[in-house]
C-alpha cells in the first residue's frame, strides 16, 4: 500500500510540474502576443523598446519550455530543435526592429514588425 501512496504522489508532482512548464510557455506566449500590440500601436520609440524588450525576454524564457504538442520528445529531438529555431529566428527580428526603434525610425520598426508576426503564425501552425 506505501509503494502505491509514494507511485500515485511521484506521478502527481510529475504531472504537476508537467502543466507548470505549459503555463510558464502560456505566459511568455502572452507577453509576446501583448508586446506585439504594443509596438503595432505606439508612436514612441522608447515605449516601443520597452515591449520589445519584454518580448525578447519572454521568447528567451520560452525555449526553457515545451509546447504541449512536442511533451514527451527528447531534448535533442528534431522537432525540439526546430521550435528552438523559430524562437532564435523570433528573438533575431525583435533585435532587428528594436534598432530601428532605438535609432527613433518609428515608421521603419512598425514596418520590420509585421515580419514577427508572420514568424509567430508559421510558428504556431507547427507547435500549437
Amino acid at each position: 500500500m506505501r509503494k502505491h501512496v509514494i507511485a500515485l504522489l511521484a506521478l502527481s508532482l510529475l504531472s504537476g510540474s508537467a502543466s507548470l512548464y505549459a503555463a510558464d510557455l502560456e505566459n511568455d506566449m502572452d507577453t509576446l502576443k501583448d508586446g506585439l500590440n504594443t509596438v503595432m500601436k505606439t508612436n514612441d520609440a522608447q515605449t516601443m523598446q520597452q515591449a520589445l524588450s519584454s518580448m525578447r525576454q519572454a521568447a528567451e524564457d520560452a525555449k526553457k519550455s515545451t509546447p504541449e504538442k512536442l511533451e514527451g520528445e527528447p531534448a535533442d529531438s528534431p522537432e525540439i530543435k526546430d521550435f528552438h529555431a523559430g524562437l532564435d529566428s523570433l528573438i533575431a527580428q525583435i533585435d532587428v526592429v528594436n534598432e530601428l526603434a532605438k535609432s527613433n525610425n518609428v515608421d521603419g520598426a512598425k514596418a520590420e514588425a509585421k515580419k514577427l508576426a508572420d514568424i509567430r503564425n508559421a510558428n504556431h501552425k507547427k507547435f500549437r
